[in-house]
């Protein structure tokens, strides 16, 4: 269909021609310029029916905009993270990023593609050129902008075209949630895992070098040893996560040199048990001076005394390293008698 074919009253009325064409040039003008060329009309600007398929397609890519963040929040909650699949030719892939990928791709190309449509087909399409003016806007010029604005509203027909309105509205909403939604992807939701270690009552204190669970004449006076919980193994998948929070330093003393009473309490025969993980920002702590019962941390060189509670006696650390309950069971081999009492590492906001 032609504008030929469309009766004059249907057609919409053209705007002025450019001011300031110049057919020929001269001397004022050494540049000709014709204008703009006569403006042809789209088939949406001449018939309502195509104008409203128009204003359905873009409705229809909202909606899909729509769905496909639902199916993208879907996604992140029931797909497992570890579940792969096979894709020629890509081969195996994580199912989870291949479903984010699509879904939240399928989002935003179509809240693009519908914007695009939109303003191709329903939006006024009238080549207009302006005068140049001063930057500093005078009261005509803001008067103009603000009439400009009024005429390009109602050009888009957003208030006439409530379909389209509405499922924009929709679509801008939701697709906002996937950026959400990836907030969670930071990590699981710790709850009170800080709070708890693999230690229990019962548990061996094995030695990380040798594997061997440890007896109280393994560990000499003087000497420092690091300990990991029974049944921890480094090729379990979560070695790394439970040995940041495990990780034992198993110290003998003279128990005369043992200034705290209840780290003399918790101790069995002057072998005292404490946190490896330095409680500044979570740093193992390996190295221990003898004379002194200090043990220092690499990182920033905070400095505990075994001696006295582990308490903090140099550095930014703002807290004593937690210490172990332990005993010997009836094979004669040091065990826990519980969890640390509190958590271990550097402080957080909930650890009150």
């Amino acid at each position: 269909m032609s504008s030929q074919d469309i009766p004059e009253e249907n057609v919409p009325a053209e705007r002025d021609s450019v001011h300031g064409a110049v057919d020929v040039a001269d001397e004022k003008h050494p540049f000709a310029d014709p204008g703009l060329p006569p403006h042809e009309h789209r088939i949406q600007d001449i018939d309502e029916r195509a104008a409203r398929r128009s204003e359905r397609t873009v409705a229809l890519l909202f909606t899909l905009s729509m769905l496909a963040t639902i199916g993208f929040i879907a996604a992140f909650v029931a797909i497992p993270v570890d579940k792969s699949i096979f894709v020629w030719p890509l081969g195996h892939i994580s199912a989870l990023n291949l479903a984010l990928g699509l879904t939240l791709g399928l989002a935003l190309f179509c809240i693009g593609a519908g914007a695009v449509h939109w303003a191709r087909t329903l939006m006024s399409d009238v080549e207009i050129a302006d005068e140049r003016h001063p930057i500093e806007a005078s009261p005509e010029v803001r008067a103009k902008v603000h009439a400009d604005f009024k005429q390009g509203a109602k050009e888009s027909a957003i208030g006439r075209r409530k379909l389209i309105r509405n499922t924009m509205f929709g679509a801008l909403t939701l697709v906002p949630l996937s950026g959400v939604v990836l907030l969670r992807d930071l990590g699981p939701l710790p709850e009170d895992t800080l709070r708890h270690t693999l230690w229990k009552k019962g548990k061996l204190l094995v030695n990380m070098n040798t594997n061997e669970p440890l007896r109280p004449s393994d560990v000499a006076v003087g000497s420092l040893t690091f300990a990991k919980p029974e049944g921890l193994e480094e090729h379990d998948h979560d070695f790394n996560n439970e040995i940041a929070k495990a990780a034992l330093m198993i110290v003998r003393l003279q128990p005369g040199d043992i200034k705290d009473k209840r780290e003399l309490e918790w101790s069995h025969e002057g072998i005292v048990a404490y946190s490896k993980i330095c409680t500044h920002v979570g740093c193992p702590i390996s190295l221990y001076e003898q004379q002194t019962h200090h043990v220092l941390c690499p990182c920033h060189q905070s400095t505990f005394d075994l001696s006295d509670g582990a308490r903090v006696i140099f550095g930014p650390a703002g807290h004593a390293l937690p210490q172990l309950r332990i005993g010997v069971n009836d094979e004669g081999y040091l065990e826990a008698l519980g969890d640390f009492e509190e958590p271990v590492g550097p402080a957080f906001w909930e650890r009150g």
